[in-house]
């Protein structure tokens, strides 16, 4: 009686485990995995953060898609790339491998995302940048998309800022050589500057440091030397926020013009009252709104944080929304197919304007520039393509 009762307990036990796998293979099946790669450690900690923000608050007011009558929960796969190549290699082949995601959003560095593109390409991961403006990120990459504009469009919006608007008849460049972001701007807008002053000479020098260094007395030595009209900086936040600072200590007062890496509050932060007059491009603009869309993520925004958002933070909002546009217009969770949605994307109306992707997976957006008045970024000017 004994042994009848404990294989009668055996075989409940055994039918309840097959029931409760056979419940959570069902869950998720209903679940669709969004992998989030960005730097939320290291340099670039804060931009990655912006960027996160903005999904997250995407992924509360639309948590679900709808493909083929099925409903499927919406799952967020965060993998830091802490702000390295390497690791940003590793984290890539970890959400394709391990995580099995479907399709990528990130990354805030055009050089992390360069460094995981072939890998989400060879395993046929549709990724999404956010605000990743290299245009190798994209080039010759079937895989990987984008919602911002690209820095050719950037460099030349600040060289013509910078001869129009400064009236700058020379400048210097102080160039991050080690970030590909840095490099790439620093050449569209040499490019742009030489030609809208119809001079070869017009750059006075370009000078470089490394990503992480804290002392820039000889670069700067130089530019007080030199005495341009203008300084053009693009790179990380903290680097660009210190040369500033100690630019002004040297007594050097020409005007300091940076790209859309510039719009994070650490700028103001680690640079102060020296980078009152900072001009920079970026992506996005609270009082500007350019749908219908853009207002509602700016209020939702608040609500949930408390702060308004930085234009990084509204891209990664977009980048979300742009996937389920894709995976509702595949009507398909395979990878492939999303891939082919995205690739074919017109008139998707995000927060941050409209997106129309062209052969290379990029869109034709147009870039704001700000200025930092009293410790805020202050909206100047829309520039269209």
């Amino acid at each position: 009686m004994k042994r009848v009762l404990f294989v009668s307990i055996m075989l409940l036990a055994a039918a309840a485990t097959v029931f409760a796998a056979g419940g959570q293979e069902a869950t998720k099946g209903d679940i669709i995995k969004f992998g989030v790669f960005e730097p939320l450690t290291g340099a670039n900690a804060a931009g990655g953060a912006e960027e996160l923000d903005g999904i997250r608050l995407a992924q509360d007011l639309y948590p679900t898609v709808t493909v083929g009558g099925k409903e499927y929960k919406i799952e967020l796969v965060v993998a830091d790339n802490k702000s390295d190549k390497v690791e940003a290699a590793n984290a890539g082949q970890r959400l394709v491998d391990g995580d099995k995601v479907t399709l990528v959003l990130g990354s805030w560095g055009s050089s992390l995302s360069m460094a995981a593109g072939p890998i989400f390409e060879a395993a046929k991961i549709p990724a999404i940048g956010l605000s990743c403006t290299n245009p190798l990120v994209t080039l010759g990459n079937d895989f990987y998309f984008r919602v911002c504009f690209l820095d050719p469009f950037q460099g030349t919006v600040m060289a013509n800022y910078a001869v129009k608007d400064v009236k700058a008849k020379n400048a210097v460049i102080i160039r991050e050589v080690t970030n590909d972001y840095s490099v790439g701007l620093a050449k569209f807008f040499a490019d742009a500057f030489k030609s809208l002053t119809g001079n070869s000479g017009s750059i006075l020098a370009e000078l470089n440091y490394q990503t992480g260094d804290q002392d820039f007395s000889a670069q700067l030595t130089r530019v007080k030397s030199l005495n341009p009209d203008v300084i053009f900086a693009p790179g990380n936040y903290t680097e660009s926020a210190l040369i500033i600072k100690q630019a002004r200590e040297l007594g050097i007062t020409a005007p300091f013009l940076g790209g859309d890496t510039w719009e994070i509050a650490e700028f103001v932060n680690v640079g102060r009252q020296a980078v009152e007059g900072a001009v920079m491009s970026a992506f996005f603009d609270n009082d500007a709104p350019l749908t219908p869309l853009s207002k509602v993520f700016v209020a939702e925004y608040q609500k949930k944080y408390g702060k308004l958002p930085s234009g990084t933070a509204v891209l990664g909002f977009d980048g979300y929304l742009l996937a389920i546009d894709a995976i509702k217009r595949a009507n398909s969770t395979d990878p492939i197919k999303i891939r082919d949605a995205i690739a074919v994307t017109k008139g998707f109306a995000g927060a941050a304007g409209v997106v129309n992707l062209d052969q290379n997976g990029d869109p034709i957006k147009s870039a704001v520039i700000k200025e930092v008045k009293n410790g805020k970024f202050v909206y100047k000017t829309t520039v269209a393509p």
